[in-house]
């Protein structure tokens, strides 16, 4: 009997000492939990875009080391989840549910491309996730919810500039679209030929569309020569755009080129060399700024990563500054908090002060920039 009472109480001992072990371990993990942070970062780190997604991996991991420096955010260190969509709606799709279910993520800095963003973003508002795209532009993307912010211009905004550059900078009227054949490229075309029919100062002469990639403009040249165009709005990224003053200047060496934001970019005068001399854009951040604080993170950014940060690029770095400032004056982790101190926020950034207006827009400030002797200066 003696030896059996021994027996039961050395299990009861046993038993007791696991569930002290399980109940110490859960606390640890818990402990760990709560002193973290988490934002994700989701965009292509591969494919034809991964530039745009490595630049906005960069950009947030740069703005969080500035932030854990100082102590992070509420006292906790903030950790950086990264996510590849490879600019795919399907991808990304898999993505935001990966990211709904971890209860530790804040909020997403991305999509890259706004229809990859809107397939992402339904996710994100039926679960409350805070999401804040650098770079998307349709004008319907913020519209998806209370929870959906862009830190950039809607494209008509940005479109409306391209053509008073044509105009006023350039002293051009005849204008040619070319566009990629892409969301974003077809929307893009399609607004800026509403804006040229609703201008009387502007005349649209001829409008192509090719496929992202393609190696050969020949087509597109000749039709915009032959429609007397004196200058072309380019709706494309630099690997677009370069290749297509290479082979326009050939023809025709007058010939004048807009792009948009998305071009700005020193792989640009590296892939066009000479040819992209003059091509003028509307930017949000200007790398040559004399700005002193613009000028630290620019070195900061060259430092790290080897080269300087583009416009979009800069959007994200302060779309993660956004994003933890919120944190901080909410002084909690709540997202639902965090979303109402977006909404009030004048965040001062490299890309100018932004607030959000009522449905989750930015509103952006755009200075005008343009190839001169290979380097980007600034259109005064």
């Amino acid at each position: 009997m003696v030896k059996k009472m021994k027996k039961i109480i050395s299990y009861l001992l046993i038993a007791t000492l696991v569930m002290v072990s399980l109940i110490g371990c859960a606390g640890t993990a818990g402990s760990k939990a709560e002193s973290v942070v988490k934002i994700a970062v989701a965009g292509p780190l591969t494919g034809d875009n991964s530039e745009y997604g490595i630049g906005f991996k960069n950009a947030v991991e740069l703005m969080v080391e500035e932030w854990n420096e100082r102590g992070g955010v509420l006292g906790k260190t903030i950790q950086v989840v990264v996510y590849d969509d490879k600019n795919s709606g399907e991808e990304a799709a898999a993505i935001a549910e990966k990211i709904v279910g971890d209860s530790d993520i804040v909020g997403v800095i991305g999509h890259f491309a706004s229809g990859v963003s809107m397939v992402a973003s339904p996710t994100y508002q039926e679960n409350k996730m805070i999401e804040i795209s650098p770079t998307a532009s349709h004008p319907d993307y913020s519209s998806e919810g209370d929870y959906i912010f862009r830190n950039n211009s809607v494209i008509s905004a940005e479109a409306e500039i391209g053509l008073d550059i044509a105009i006023n900078n350039l002293g051009r009227t005849n204008i040619g679209i070319l566009s990629i054949k892409t969301d974003w490229g077809s929307s893009t075309a399609g607004i800026t030929k509403d804006l040229i029919l609703a201008n009387d100062k502007l005349n649209l002469v001829a409008q192509e569309e090719i496929i992202e990639g393609s190696d050969d403009y020949s087509a597109a040249v000749t039709k915009f020569v032959n429609a007397g165009a004196d200058v072309i709005i380019v709706a494309g990224m630099y690997n677009t755009l370069a290749p297509f003053a290479k082979q326009y200047k050939q023809v025709n060496p007058d010939i004048a080129l807009v792009g948009f934001s998305n071009a700005y970019s020193y792989q640009l005068i590296e892939l066009g060399g000479e040819a992209v001399e003059g091509v003028t854009f509307p930017i949000s951040f200007f790398s040559g700024s004399t700005d002193p604080e613009i000028q630290s993170y620019v070195q900061r950014y060259i430092e790290k990563y080897g080269s300087a940060p583009s416009a979009l690029t800069s959007q994200a770095y302060d779309s993660a500054g956004i994003l933890l400032q919120a944190i901080e004056n909410a002084g909690t982790t709540d997202r639902e908090k965090i979303k109402e101190e977006l909404y009030r926020i004048n965040y001062k950034g490299v890309t100018g002060d932004t607030f959000f207006n009522a449905i989750g827009d930015a509103q952006k400030t755009y200075v005008r920039a343009t190839v001169k002797n290979g380097a980007f200066v600034k259109v005064e």
